[in-house]
């Protein structure tokens, strides 16, 4: 049932639809990644990584409100489901308990590498059936970057 009509065609719509719904689901859940790292860092560099992983959610969960957004308006229903993101998020897991702030660092930058894979995969496939959704996936993909060229820095190793 389609309860919002689309300024898209049918097959725009599905491309576009599939798009977003993939990215709400990493960004929900790159934001519960950095919600347990920051819950469970410990270490000499704890105040500043702490206050950077929250920095890291707010980007996630903006970021996710405006894709769900974006979907909504184009007729297709988000999914932000607990189910839905255990099921189909291409996001790293991050470990159980306490994690030394070494480890959480190299575990957020293959996170935001993971996830800026996948985003910028889909700004190839969304171009051609919507530029509007390309764009805000173009912007979401630089405020990634940027949260990764932060995490990246932090890395001693």
């Amino acid at each position: 049932m389609m309860v919002i009509n689309s300024s898209l065609p049918d097959k725009e719509r599905k491309i576009v639809g599939s798009a977003l719904q993939s990215t709400l689901v990493d960004l929900l859940d790159l934001s519960l990644v950095a919600k347990q790292a920051h819950w469970n860092l410990y270490g000499p560099r704890f105040r500043s990584i702490h206050l950077q992983l929250d920095e890291v959610v707010t980007t996630a969960r903006n970021h996710a409100d405006t894709v769900a957004e974006r979907a909504a308006a184009l007729g297709v229903s988000p999914d932000g489901r607990a189910v839905t993101i255990t099921e189909t998020s291409g996001v790293p897991s991050f470990p159980p308990g306490w994690t030394k702030d070494v480890d959480v660092v190299e575990a957020l930058v293959r996170t935001f590498s993971a996830v800026i894979g996948r985003v910028r995969e889909r700004i190839e496939e969304t171009g051609p059936a919507d530029t509007v959704t390309q764009d805000l996936l173009i912007g979401l993909t630089a405020d990634l970057e940027k949260q990764s060229w932060m995490f990246q820095a932090e890395n001693r190793t």
